[in-house]
């Protein structure tokens, strides 16, 4: 199928025989190619017995193959001056690349090797495993961040989006090479996996994908989940810090729902900029914070949107109310009309200008075909954020400021 993103790009997917599906953009005014291979697993499919496999098993896939070495593989990519890595999210994992145009068949190979051809090998699981470790350590060390875990463990207690990507020591401790095998038997499937390549390269390619794609042993199978009910709880954690941290979470909407745009230009007057109400209240009027901000996590069946901010532990209480009282101005009074028109605006400039690079339209047309199994032009993007108006943002606003609220806070006790 193709679609016609605007001007003379385009979008072709393709499903191979084996159910695999390939996403390619030919972009030829550049002079690079940024291909990712995604997999629709991630931590919310994991057990309370397996938390934060996805994430190790990532790892692994770069500790070598049945032809080449850790080192050989990361020699791969700096050989000819490009870049591989890999996230794991709650609901997917991927594996990208960004090489010249020249090398993008040599790229893609390596990515299938490891793809395919990784051995996990008992020493470097065991190395891994103090990687790991100490990534947890780290991420701990970092209340800015940690704080946005506690608040998924408030939204969701012990559903798997509740649980960190990261896992914890116990269970990162009892993978095995088996426990890795078996996972991605059950989860590196022909249908659960979306090949999305981005830049300088022609529909033929999609030939040389699917030839180096079709080595799989295991048939796809139904990748169960469980849709969360939002719990509002509050999490409090002590930590020797100097400044507390605090997240706020509310009801939002899955990634597919149609009040999605609306609900982009509310969170970006409420928190996103230096413009947006909480930057205004919190920071400037009030001096409560040095950062603040909201944000939008959309997943298949649920979303929250969060509020994060930082502050002396003594002034939570303010910052808390402020914040409240923020958001019930918002539903009292909606928005304003410049509110409507500069975030209107603001969206808009973020779409074009993200959409600039072939990383990001990898990233976004691997996403979509994965989560949404659809395409849309940016011209439409751009015109479902025109088409929003004040009663679709007063919907938006009564569905997710409810009164009812999740809270996580890591702070030093009180002496």
């Amino acid at each position: 199928m193709t679609v016609n993103i605007g001007g003379e790009f385009m979008i072709e997917t393709y499903t191979c025989k084996n159910g695999v599906r390939i996403v390619l953009e030919n972009i030829p005014t550049v002079r690079s190619v940024t291909m990712g291979v995604w997999v629709g697993t991630g931590s919310r499919y994991e057990s309370e017995t397996n938390g934060g496999i996805s994430h190790f098993l990532e790892h692994m896939f770069f500790k070598g193959t049945k032809t080449k070495s850790a080192q050989e593989i990361a020699e791969s990519f700096d050989a000819i001056g490009g870049q591989v890595n890999a996230f794991t999210s709650k609901e997917y994992t991927c594996y990208y690349a960004r090489v010249l145009d020249t090398y993008k068949v040599y790229a893609m190979e390596v990515l299938a090797d490891m793809f395919f051809h990784s051995v996990f090998p008992e020493d470097e699981i065991e190395r891994e495993k103090k990687v790991v470790l100490e990534e947890i350590k780290m991420y701990e060390d970092s209340p800015d961040s940690h704080v946005h875990d506690l608040l998924a463990k408030a939204n969701f207690g012990n559903h798997p989006l509740g649980r960190p990507i990261i896992g914890t020591e116990a269970l990162v401790r009892s993978f095995t090479k088996k426990s890795l095998q078996d996972y991605r038997k059950e989860c590196y499937v022909p249908e659960n996996v979306v090949i999305s390549i981005a830049g300088n390269v022609d529909v033929t390619f999609i030939q040389t994908v699917e030839h180096l794609f079709d080595q799989f042993e295991q048939q796809s199978q139904l990748m169960e989940r469980t849709k969360p009910t939002m719990l509002f709880d509050t999490i409090v954690k002590h930590k020797e810090i100097e400044q507390a941290h605090a997240c706020f979470g509310f009801q939002g909407v899955a990634v597919d729902d149609e009040r999605m745009p609306a609900l982009m230009v509310l969170n970006s007057a409420l928190g996103n900029g230096m413009s947006s109400r909480l930057f205004q209240e919190v920071r400037e009027k009030r001096g409560l914070a040095y950062s603040v901000f909201s944000y939008h996590s959309a997943y298949l069946d649920s979303g929250v949107l969060g509020i994060y901010a930082g502050t002396n532990k003594e002034q939570l209480p303010l910052l808390e109310e402020t914040i409240i009282d923020t958001i019930e101005d918002i539903k009292k009074n909606g928005l304003t009309e410049k509110e409507f028109h500069n975030k209107k605006e603001q969206l808009k400039g973020n779409l074009v200008l993200g959409s600039e690079s072939t990383n990001s339209r990898m990233s976004r047309n691997g996403r979509n075909e994965l989560l949404l199994k659809k395409h849309r032009t940016l011209d439409e993007l751009l015109k479902e954020i025109d088409q929003v108006d004040h009663m679709m943002i007063n919907e938006v606003i009564e569905h997710i400021f409810t009164g009812k609220y999740s809270k996580a806070v890591i702070m030093s006790e009180t002496k």
